[in-house]
């Protein structure tokens, strides 16, 4: 079975014929609930012999979409019962089980545990880098998003930009995976303070939001509205920034729920903006 990445285009062509297409369809239409009941029912089985592995990996695609709802500790604690078992299953370097570390690592971020998510990030990204094709070069670009991302949570504004520019010019397609890593270089100059050069990377990354189609954008949703918010804050334009900092968190409570880690985020720039 190819490798499931969600976040790459046409994964739910990827996933055709195999046990997890419907779980696929289920998650770009944003119907998460759903999807997770599909994941555990293809993970109960019953399979033949040779297809026993089907199991861990519908358990670790219900993972991913338990963290798309905002269940983020539930979702730790199911990559952490999987993870032996990938290991075990497939060696400590394969793709899936480097995919389902990339995975935890982003929700440890959710959970606020950053600097145990820059560090498992970077190490994922580093056993990627040994692989070869375009699934490790995928998982080691989509790992140090994760990174860039928690290093501009513990303040490290300088070495996240760094970072996030080096993927860049490496990850040319122009997928979701681009466009956050746009976003993250957003977030990474809103933190030095340079709002203006950050805006300018919102509105290059809105422009390919644009060139998406809606399932796959729906996983990035209110990331560039948020962004955008908070470089206009950064500037003073607090009457521009509170519209767009309202859309994210409007659009990220209608998909993701109240308890997701971007929605509360969203909230939180929002009452910013609105007390300042």
């Amino acid at each position: 079975m190819r490798l499931f990445r969600w976040r790459r285009r046409n994964d739910a062509g990827r996933m055709a014929g195999t046990p997890f297409a419907q779980t696929a369809v289920l998650y770009r239409a944003g119907r998460y609930a759903e999807a997770e009941a599909e994941a555990r029912s293809v993970a109960a089985g019953p399979f033949r012999p040779r297809h026993a592995h089907y199991g861990p990996l519908a358990m670790g695609i219900a993972a991913v979409t338990v963290g798309a709802q905002g269940r983020h500790a539930d979702a730790v604690a199911m990559f952490d019962e999987l993870l032996p078992a990938f290991v075990r299953d497939y060696g400590s370097e394969h793709r899936y089980t480097l995919k389902l570390r990339s995975d935890r690592a982003q929700e440890l971020a959710a959970l606020g545990l950053y600097g145990e998510c820059e560090a498992e990030c970077a190490a994922v990204a580093q056993l990627a880098d040994r692989g070869t094709g375009p699934d490790m070069q995928f998982i080691a670009a989509g790992a140090r998003n994760g990174q860039v991302y928690a290093l501009a949570a513990l303040g490290r504004h300088v070495e996240a930009e760094v970072l996030v520019r080096l993927v860049l010019a490496t990850h040319f397609e122009p997928d979701p995976l681009r466009l956050v890593l746009r976003l993250a270089l957003a977030d990474s100059l809103s933190g030095q303070g340079r709002h203006a050069e950050a805006l300018a990377e919102v509105q290059r990354a809105d422009v390919m939001r644009r060139s998406l189609s809606e399932g796959d954008y729906r996983p990035a949703t209110g990331t560039v509205d948020l962004a955008a918010a908070t470089a206009l804050f950064g500037l003073g334009r607090g009457t521009e920034a509170q519209p767009r900092a309202a859309a994210a968190y409007d659009a990220c409570l209608a998909v993701f729920g109240p308890d997701h880690y971007r929605t509360c985020k969203a909230k939180a720039l929002l009452d910013r903006i609105d007390g300042a």
